[in-house]
């Protein structure tokens, strides 16, 4: 089986402190990988790289063959992310919310409609289309940014930590929808 995600001797420095230092990893369609360690371990840098916010000092990183470094806009229609800080819109509803990062990657009228109303029923949210988030829980906003990086039916999905700070309920409900995803 060819490694759908392929890390090789990355590296990155701030200044000079080394927050990633030759990690090298393989990931298979249809599995999950965690990144696991202590605050400042380099799990968010390393999330940062491969969703194409940051360039590596050093390594190479693949997506289905293709080098990031070479191939980065093409690369960023195929992963989708969920950020450790909630990146929603608080003052406009659920659907609209999830239909503007749909619409970033030109969905056209009818895919983007289906693909809003399939986001929101993964995430258990589609009741609560017509809502503002402000409304919602902590749970149901982490729910809201997945939905949002899910719209576009991304090859990878990439997310930091996705269940911090939410109720057991919630992260249980998370952790189903990811697991419905494979």
């Amino acid at each position: 089986m060819k490694p759908i995600v392929k890390v090789k001797n990355l590296e990155k420095s701030f200044q000079n402190k080394k927050a990633v230092d030759g990690l090298s990893f393989e990931l298979n369609e249809g599995e999950i990988l965690g990144l696991l360690g202590p605050n400042g371990a380099g799990k968010s840098t390393t999330i940062n790289i491969l969703s194409t916010i940051l360039a590596p000092d050093k390594g190479e990183v693949t997506f289905f063959g293709r080098r990031l470094s070479e191939d980065s806009n093409l690369i960023k229609n195929w992963i989708g992310i969920v950020p450790q800080e909630i990146a929603i819109f608080e003052d406009i509803s659920t659907e609209k919310n999830v239909r503007f990062f749909g619409g970033l990657y030109g969905l056209e009228k009818s895919k983007l409609n289906e693909n809003v109303k399939e986001a929101l029923e993964l995430v258990g949210l589609y009741d609560k289309k017509d809502e503002l988030p402000k409304t919602f829980s902590g749970g149901m906003k982490r729910r809201l940014n997945i939905a949002c990086a899910l719209v576009h039916q991304p090859r990878v999905l990439i997310m930091d930590e996705p269940t911090v700070g939410i109720d057991p309920q919630s992260r249980n409900h998370i952790l189903e929808s990811i697991k419905l995803l494979l």
